[in-house]
């Protein structure tokens, strides 16, 4: 599969290949993206196996328009967009190895549905802990 147009929406990068399927993957993959100006996202190049923008550096593979994952799931969504937590600190609270953590937010080891509940009750938790602090 070769992609041969791209273009953005608010939350995702969308590519249509040679045959006029279209694709999508979240911006929240591509953080350099999803802050880029329109001028930059405009200064790409299509490569033999990907997209290419040399201003930015960042590289997505046509292949990538195929995994399972374009859409991040709740807990990664979570991180990718609160970048202010503390994922090692997290892990500790959550009783999970810290680089096994941050393997499964960005998509490189998938947790098991127990896991990924384990994860979010976790997060509940805290965010209800804030929710009760009083001043």
């Amino acid at each position: 599969m070769k992609i041969t147009k791209i273009w953005f929406d608010d939350e995702h990068l969308v590519g249509e290949d040679e045959d006029g399927n279209v694709y999508k993957q979240s911006l929240l993959w591509y953080q350099k993206l999803k802050d880029a100006s329109d001028e930059k996202r405009k200064a790409f190049s299509f490569g033999f196996d990907g997209i290419h923008w040399r201003n930015l550096d960042v590289d997505v593979s046509f292949e990538s328009f195929l995994y399972e994952d374009a859409e991040p799931s709740t807990f990664q969504r979570f991180f990718l967009i609160h970048k202010e937590i503390n994922v090692t600190e997290f892990a500790k609270i959550a009783g999970i190895n810290a680089t096994l953590l941050r393997n499964y937010i960005n998509g490189f080891k998938k947790p098991s549905k127990e896991r990924e509940k384990e994860i979010l009750e976790k997060i509940h938790e805290i965010g209800k802990q804030f929710t009760e602090t009083t001043f």
